[in-house]
């Protein structure tokens, strides 16, 4: 089969452009490699392109996504020129299933740009969450005081690296000491299937804000690239929950949904649920399948 070069205007109309992020960093998107088009023809290897309709591809790619078809997804490929604070990276460089190539300093001399948060974004560590902030920000007058200190400490961390960098030591050695809120930046180039683990898991409300807003333009720049699938993905990965077999018992009882076998001939799912759970459901604006779906899980447990 010729499968076509795919070009997406909104994507082309993205290319190299800088999406900024916190006080200092970008996400730029350099290239991309497949599209929509792309995952619906990995899936369907017996079809030529143009061959279906906007609205069969599209329930072609919410299936794949929703039934964990990831290998056409893997198709589609997206490269990314990004900058970001140190410990950002840090945290990012944990999703191993992408390629990267960041600057080194080793072989540069590092840039005086650090992070420093903005106020409404410096918080007390949480009571309850040991890896996270609390909610509220701290008062205005001790924000200041934060980002002066912060901006303080900077300071003297890359002086006495340009100090060191003056007096002939090996950029390898004179940049150990430098700060996480550094900025750093790199290549990165990854599937479509994996960049939506990455950002299904960064995009959490748990996430660290900072990583989270490298998500919100990374997640802009895929929909500009495959918007049909990050639609599906926005439904069923990031607005989508899962239950487990205790927790579906527990539902069925609250809903009041007796234990049941398969359909009988001619009757569907739907026409199983107790009528003040049917009338609900027939009253929203989905369609049949999808009524019939979501009657099938509450009903059985189960995916279709």
């Amino acid at each position: 089969m010729d499968m076509a070069h795919s070009v997406v205007e909104a994507a082309e109309q993205l290319l190299d452009k800088e999406l900024p992020v916190l006080d200092k960093g970008f996400v730029r998107l350099v290239d991309y490699l497949g599209s929509d088009d792309r995952i619906v023809q990995a899936a369907r290897v017996s079809y030529g392109p143009g061959t279906k309709s906007f609205r069969q591809d599209k329930g072609l790619i919410d299936y794949l996504l929703r039934n964990d078809h990831t290998s056409p997804f893997e198709q589609v490929i997206l490269t990314f020129h990004t900058k970001m604070p140190v410990f950002v990276a840090r945290q990012w460089v944990r999703h191993r299933t992408a390629r990267l190539n960041e600057i080194s300093g080793r072989y540069s001399v590092m840039k005086d740009e650090f992070y420093i948060p903005e106020g409404q974004n410096i918080a007390l560590q949480s009571s309850d969450n040991k890896q996270g902030r609390m909610e509220d920000a701290v008062d205005p007058e001790l924000q200041e005081e934060i980002r002066r200190e912060l901006e303080d400490q900077q300071s003297a961390a890359y002086k006495a690296y340009t100090r060191l960098i003056d007096r002939g030591l090996a950029r390898e050695l004179a940049r150990i000491n430098l700060p996480l809120s550094m900025y750093t930046e790199w290549y990165w180039q990854i599937d479509l299937h994996n960049l939506f683990h990455f950002l299904r898991l960064r995009l959490d409300a748990h996430a660290q804000y900072e990583i989270r807003m490298y998500a919100e333009r990374m997640l802009e720049a895929a929909e500009a690239v495959a918007p049909m699938a990050v639609e599906s993905f926005r439904n069923h990965r990031l607005g989508g929950v899962n239950f487990t077999s205790a927790e579906q018992n527990v539902l069925r009882k609250v809903l009041g949904i007796p234990d049941t076998g398969s359909a009988a001939a001619g009757e569907t799912w739907l026409e199983r649920l107790p009528e003040h759970i049917r009338n609900i459901i027939e009253a929203e604006d989905m369609s049949g399948r999808e009524k019939e779906r979501l009657a099938v899980k509450i009903l059985q447990g189960r995916q279709t």
